[in-house]
This record gives C-alpha cells, structure tokens and sequence, in this order.
C-alpha cells in the first residue's frame, strides 16, 4: 500500500506570558499510516526536539471550536487581529501553551484530508499486519523445554521456564 507524508514547517510561538512569547520553529508531521494522528515536533531550548502526538480530528475541530480535555486542549483565538489556533499541551515534564497561525495549520490539515478523507482512516491501517508484528515470537521467545521434576506428568512443561524467578518465599521457607 502506498503511503503518504504531508508536513509543514512553521513557526509556532510559546506562550509565556499574555505579554510576552518567543518563537519555536517548529514542523507538523501527518503519515497516511498513521491515519488517526497528527504529530508536532518543536525546540525549546533543548538539544532534542520535543514530539507530541495527538489525534487528527481533536486539531481539526480545534481551528474552528474549543476542544479537548486533559493532555491536548485546542481553540481558536486572534492575536494582534490574525486569526490562531493555540494548543494547551501539559505532560510530567511539564505545560507548554502554543500559537500558531491559523491560516498555515488549516491549510496544511486540508492537504491532510486530501490525503486520507474524514471516516475513511480505518481503511488505512493495515490491522493484520500490526497483528502480526505484534504477535511475531521475538528469539529470547522461543520456548524452551524445562527440565522435568520427579513428580511432573509430562516430559516437559509447555511452557517456558521463568526467567525471571520470583522473590517470594516457596511455602515452608
């Protein structure tokens, strides 16, 4: 199956303050393989950028409405009279309020959904092949006989020994 990637660098502005805030280049990322989601990346004054990734639709409804609840919150808003999309982003590390232009971010989910029509993502994921990846016996997987106990019934045991032997003591011990 063919897959697409549409991105778009901009640049984003950290809210630090009502007066202030400063610029975080920044790039949308949307993968037709990933057809639920939409993934931001950015800068703030770290070596690596920080990921965030969150669904497609919460960012689609939020240029229009506020929405979302939690981790990822989104609406429209002006600022200095153009229109923006700001997203509310909090995690353990941390809360981080972002603007962006409106305009650019609309533009760039239009392409998104050229891509991947609205109500068609599920036809896109390849379930069986997930599945199997997911399920696929990795080496350290592999059973091994156990050696059997004087009083075992069977000449192995079908299923593989614990590697990892619990520290709880035995009964009488």
């Amino acid at each position: 199956m063919h897959h697409t990637v549409v991105e778009r660098e901009l640049e984003l502005r950290l809210v630090l303050s009502p007066e202030h805030s400063v610029a975080v280049p920044a790039r949308l990322g949307y993968r037709s393989d990933d057809p639920f989601a939409v993934h931001v990346s950015f800068h703030i004054d770290s070596e690596c950028p920080v990921h965030w990734t969150f669904a497609r639709e919460l960012l689609v409804e939020g240029v229009f409405r506020p929405c979302g609840y939690g981790d990822v919150r989104v609406w429209p808003t002006k600022a200095d009279g153009r229109g923006v999309v700001l997203m509310a982003l909090s995690s353990p590390d941390g809360d981080a309020l972002l603007e962006a232009p409106a305009e650019q971010v609309s533009a760039w989910l239009e392409r998104t959904l050229r891509a991947v029509p609205p109500g068609t993502e599920g036809g896109r994921l390849d379930v069986d092949e997930a599945l199997a990846g997911l399920l696929a016996p990795l080496p350290a997987d592999e059973l091994r006989p156990c050696e059997p106990g004087p009083y075992d019934p069977w000449p192995y045991d079908p299923w593989p020994c614990d590697p990892w032997p619990s520290d709880e003591p035995k009964d009488g011990e």
